[in-house]
C-alpha cells in the first residue's frame, strides 16, 4: 500500500525540523489566543470542523471562521485579499492545484511542527506540500482521485441487458472504457426523470476533468515546452465526448453550472447512473439518512480512453499558516489537529483517502469485514495508481479560468469543439507568456 502512494508526486523531501514543540507537547497552550481562518466549505468536511470544538478546549485558543466557500470561491477571495494586501489571517484551506498560485504568502510549517509528526504521513504527499523547499500545507486525508459510481441493479435487470445487447451488441456490464460509458449513459437516461450520468460543467471542474479525458485520450495539455496543446485531435475527442452526452440529453441540463456538491447530490438523489466522483462521498452515497441509493451502490477503477489510458487527474486538500499570522505556533497546532491520526480516522472512516501511513494501516483493518468499504478501498486504489497531477504552471487556474467558458460554449452548441479548444489555446498561451513562462 505504502510503496502505491510514493509515486503519486515527486519533488524534494522536507527541510529538516529546525523548532518547534515536541510531538507529546501538541496541541499545547494558548490561552485568549484567536485564529481567523478561512476554509473550504461543504457537506463532507463538516465532520471534520466540528473538532474544532475539541481543540479550543484543549489548547484555551478560539477560532474565528472567517470564510467557509467552495475551493474556487475561497481561490478567488484569497487572490483579493493577496491584491489588497490584506492577508490579516492565520489559517486557510489549502489544494496541490492552487498552492503554486499563493508565492510567499504561507508559512514554512517544517520549521513549526516536529519531525517525527510530519514523517508520519505518506512521503509523496508531503513532496507535493512542498514548494521552493518550503512545506506550505499539511495534508488531510483528502487524497482526491476519481473512481466510478453506479447503481448496482441497472446491472441485473434481464430486460436491460436484452435490450442493450440489441441496440448496441456488447453484453451490458459496468463500463471498463469511456465510450462504454457514453454508451450507457445515452441508453439509460430517460429524462427529465433519469440520467446516464453527470459532470461538473464550469471553473477548474470542467477544465480538470477534460484534461483528464484528454490525457486518456493520448493528448496533452502543455507540450514539453510548455505550450499548450490541447487544441488536438485528442482534444476534439475528449471534448466531443462532453458535447455529444450533453447532445443527447444523457446529463442534466443543468450540468454546465454544476459543481462537486451539485454532483454528490444529484448520485445520492437516485436519478444518475453513473457517476465519476471523488472517495469523499463514498460514505454518504451509502447511507441511508442521505442517499436513495444506498446499498444500490457500485464501485469500480475509473474507465479508459482510446489509448488504454485511464482518467486520473489528481491532487490533495490541507491547511496552511500564513507568514502574516501573529500567532504561527498557535495556527500550526491547529493545522497540525485538523489532519492528526484522529482526524484522518474520522474523515477516512467516510470514504476520503488518508495522507498519514498509520491511518492507511487502519482504513485496511476497517475494511475487512465491510464489503462495501473493501469496495471502495480496492477501486480506489486501482484508481490511485493511475493518478497524475495538473500541470506544473503556477498559471493553471488563471488558465482554467479562461479555458472553462470555452468548453461550456462547445458543450451548449454554441461553437464546435475546435473552435472553441483553438480560442482557449490562444488565451492560455497569451496567460502564460504574460506570467513570463513562455
Amino acid at each position: 500500500m505504502r510503496s502505491l502512494w510514493t509515486g503519486v508526486a515527486a519533488g524534494a523531501l522536507i527541510c529538516a525540523w529546525v523548532g518547534g514543540a515536541a510531538a507529546a507537547d501538541l496541541p499545547g497552550k494558548f490561552d485568549g489566543v484567536t485564529i481567523d481562518a478561512k476554509l473550504i466549505g461543504g457537506q463532507q468536511y463538516e465532520a471534520l470542523y466540528a473538532r474544532i470544538a475539541e481543540w479550543e478546549q484543549a489548547t484555551g485558543a478560539k477560532v474565528n471562521v472567517l470564510s467557509k466557500k467552495n475551493h474556487f470561491e475561497l481561490d478567488k477571495e484569497i487572490k483579493s485579499d493577496i491584491a489588497t494586501g490584506n492577508i490579516t489571517w492565520c489559517v486557510g484551506s489549502n489544494h496541490s492545484s492552487f498552492a503554486p498560485q499563493y508565492p510567499g504568502i504561507y508559512t514554512d510549517l517544517a520549521a513549526l511542527l516536529p519531525k517525527e509528526e510530519i514523517d508520519a504521513f505518506v512521503p509523496a504527499n508531503i513532496s507535493a506540500s512542498t514548494l521552493d523547499g518550503k512545506l506550505v500545507m499539511l495534508p488531510r486525508a483528502q487524497f482526491d482521485v476519481s473512481a466510478l459510481y453506479y447503481q448496482k441493479s441497472l446491472y441485473q435487470d434481464d430486460a436491460k441487458k436484452a435490450a442493450f445487447k440489441e441496440k448496441y451488441g456488447y453484453d451490458l456490464a459496468v463500463p471498463e472504457t469511456w465510450q462504454q460509458v457514453s454508451d450507457q449513459a445515452i441508453f439509460f437516461a430517460s429524462p427529465p426523470d433519469f440520467y446516464g450520468t453527470q459532470f461538473a460543467g464550469k471553473e477548474e471542474a470542467i477544465n480538470g476533468r477534460f484534461y483528464e479525458m484528454l490525457v486518456a485520450e493520448g493528448g496533452e495539455y502543455l507540450d514539453a515546452d510548455g505550450k499548450p496543446a490541447f487544441n488536438s485531435e485528442a482534444g476534439v475527442r475528449a471534448l466531443d465526448w462532453f458535447v455529444n452526452l450533453y447532445k443527447a440529453k444523457a446529463v442534466p441540463a443543468g450540468t454546465t453550472n454544476y459543481l462537486w456538491d451539485d454532483l454528490g447530490q444529484g448520485f445520492a438523489s437516485g436519478t444518475i447512473a453513473l457517476n465519476l466522483d471523488w472517495p469523499g462521498w463514498a460514505s454518504f452515497f451509502n447511507d441511508p439518512k442521505s442517499s436513495k441509493v444506498a446499498g444500490n451502490v457500485g464501485v469500480e477503477v475509473q474507465p479508459k480512453g482510446s489509448s488504454g489510458k485511464r482518467t486520473g487527474w489528481s491532487g490533495h486538500h490541507g491547511f496552511s499558516v500564513t507568514e502574516n499570522c501573529a500567532n504561527k505556533e498557535a495556527a500550526a497546532s491547529l493545522v497540525w489537529f485538523l489532519t492528526n491520526e484522529d482526524s484522518q480516522k474520522l474523515e477516512s472512516s467516510a470514504g476520503p483517502l488518508p495522507t498519514r501511513s498509520a491511518v492507511w494501516d487502519w482504513v485496511i483493518e476497517q475494511a475487512l469485514n465491510d464489503p462495501y468499504k473493501k469496495e471502495v478501498l480496492i477501486a480506489f486504489q486501482q484508481a490511485a495508481q493511475h493518478a497524475f497531477p495538473v500541470p506544473q504552471t503556477p498559471s493553471w487556474i488563471e488558465i482554467s479560468n479562461a479555458v472553462y467558458p470555452e468548453l461550456q460554449a462547445a458543450i451548449l452548441g454554441d461553437k464546435t469543439s475546435k473552435e472553441a479548444l483553438d480560442t482557449a489555446a490562444a488565451k492560455a498561451t497569451e496567460i502564460l507568456e504574460d506570467a513570463g513562462e513562455l
